[in-house]
């Protein structure tokens, strides 16, 4: 649960922070990539230390410990300057607001219609994310009868193409613009779910597994940009740490409505709710307005 705080205070901070540089579009995309590469390398490092090297499963979490000091030192030594006298200096206020921050982001129009909608974008984008990434092996080996390996590397294929797409569709999304870029995508991810669903050979599942990991990379990023795009920078750490937070809860909420139904009618039913998540997505998205330059 702490490292889980922990872990949701820094991903506020930095995409407030990557979101207020100037190519933030491009940025942000690399950044998140760096998830999606931790997310192939974590799980194979975890898999050789405790199958090839025999070392307890414990001892994966001091591997992680030591990656968490690493950071602590490096952190902190690049923003010491980054003090809150220095951000009031380079941001000087005006009159207090008779509303709070919170108030503001949540409540008050226009800034909560946008904080919401993205929020509630994140919440099916995390479901989305997770349940693909970790329904699909089951998928492949009770529905497409694959081999335990060959199951477990459409994963990999999954989340190496959500870092691929990241670095590369990073730096297409600004100039086509991120609102009809996310469009593009997830009209790309939903055919590419229905040739999945419609044809049932183990290797063009693979294929499009990997191509949906790469179309949908870019989203959440995007989604990021989209906040510090169109809200005020006062209100940039507390709209992306609610939209974080409720995206989080997506995580548990669309892979269990996906167990539940798939104990009762089959694995099967993945590709008919990941296509209901995707039409969802598309029409959340619609109801952000159009933006460009980011809002001072």
């Amino acid at each position: 649960m702490l490292a889980g705080l922990g872990n949701g205070i820094g991903d506020a901070a930095w995409n407030s922070w990557v979101g207020s540089l100037a190519d933030s579009s491009h940025v942000i995309s690399l950044m998140h990539a760096c998830y999606g590469v931790g997310a192939v390398l974590g799980p194979m490092t975890a898999t050789v230390m405790i199958s090839k090297a025999q070392l307890l499963w414990h001892t994966f979490y001091y591997f992680m410990a030591g990656l968490t000091m690493v950071e602590l030192v490096l952190t902190p030594s690049a923003f010491w300057s980054a003090t809150g006298s220095a951000y009031r200096e380079e941001n000087p206020k005006g009159p207090e607001p008779r509303e709070s921050i919170v108030h503001e982001t949540l409540f008050k129009l226009p800034s909560a219609r946008v904080t919401w909608l993205c929020a509630v974008f994140a919440l099916g984008y995390v479901g989305l994310e997770v349940s693909l990434g970790g329904w699909i092996v089951t998928f492949m080996l009770q529905v497409r009868h694959g081999e335990e390996f060959a199951s477990g590397m459409t994963a990999t294929g999954f989340w190496a193409g959500l870092a691929l797409g990241r670095v590369a569709l990073g730096l297409v999304t600004p100039r086509v613009g991120e609102k009809r870029a996310v469009m593009l995508y997830l009209g790309a991810a939903v055919c590419l779910q229905l040739l999945f669903w419609l044809i049932p050979e183990f290797f063009v599942s693979a294929i499009t597994v990997s191509l949906q990991g790469f179309f949908l990379g870019p989203l959440f990023p995007t989604m990021m940009v989209a906040i510090t795009k169109l809200l005020p920078r006062h209100l940039h750490v507390s709209a992306i740490g609610f939209a974080i937070a409720l995206g989080g809860s997506g995580a548990a909420i669309l892979p269990f409505v996906i167990g539940s139904q798939a104990q009762r009618h089959g694995v099967q039913v993945l590709s008919p709710i990941l296509l209901g998540a995707l039409a969802f997505l598309l029409f959340t998205w619609s109801f952000l307005p159009n933006f460009g330059r980011k809002h001072e």
